[in-house]
């Protein structure tokens, strides 16, 4: 992960139930499916052109920020949420 100096810019779409952050023209976003309070992170995608900097790292903690805010459950669905729990041991005590 290379180092991205400016902080990322990320929107929190809460009808369309996704995160969203614009890097150097490229859309990267994290959906997911709330049911009740369990948070289910379907997806994660950064386009190669910004990949290797962080971004799916920083989506995947905003919405584990929200998750947890909220008083909601955590299901990672998605094969690089997975991984990211594995990680971020602090924030087991969020998943369903």
């Amino acid at each position: 992960m290379s180092a991205n100096p400016k902080p990322l810019d990320i929107t929190h779409d809460r009808v369309n139930t996704v995160f969203l952050a614009k890097v150097d023209g490229s859309e990267c976003e994290l959906d997911y499916r709330l049911d009740g309070k369990t948070m289910t992170i379907t997806h994660t995608g950064v386009p190669d052109a910004v990949a290797g900097r962080g971004i799916a790292n920083l989506l995947t903690r905003k919405a584990v920020e929200v998750a947890a805010h909220n008083g909601w459950k955590v299901h990672p669905a998605c094969s690089y949420a997975v991984r990211w729990f594995e990680r971020n041991t602090e924030f087991r005590n969020l998943l369903v």
